[in-house]
């Protein structure tokens, strides 16, 4: 029952601050307006229970856990997710993103079992940095 760790980055020209800001702390105002079609996709979990573990505002961290879902989420017993905002020289910012698979037991899993799910999350990251740089005053 090995444990399946997925590492995605995301580089930016936005300053760090205002990613984190408008990705995580604005995200149930700002996601439905950039993305309301990716809304009703997510809506498609019949079941979805997550658990919020860490919002450090002053690091820019976010680490959250999906506890429990249905479709591909059956295979696992918990997704953990722990998301960092960093600051880059260029006075941009990466946005990196470790996701760990805990399968349940005597369930093999591999990355290819969890591609669908991965993309939205990606797609958000892209959305919300496209609406910061067009809009810089946004979440200044």
């Amino acid at each position: 029952m090995d444990v399946l760790t997925i590492t995605e980055d995301f580089t930016s020209t936005v300053q760090a601050g205002r990613m984190f800001k408008a990705m995580i702390l604005d995200a149930p105002n700002l996601i439905p307006k950039l993305l309301p079609q990716a809304i009703k996709s997510i809506q498609l979990f019949k079941h979805l229970k997550h658990r919020i573990d860490v919002v450090d505002t002053e690091n820019f961290i976010y680490n959250y856990a999906v506890i429990e879902g249905d479709g591909e989420l059956e295979k696992v017993q918990s997704i953990s997710h722990e998301l960092k905002v960093e600051h880059t020289t260029e006075g941009g910012c990466k946005v990196k993103n470790v996701s760990k698979y805990h399968p349940k037991p005597g369930v093999e899993i591999k990355e290819e079992d969890f591609k669908a799910s991965r993309e939205v999350p990606l797609a958000v990251v892209k959305v919300v940095d496209a609406y910061l740089v067009a809009n810089p005053e946004a979440y200044a």
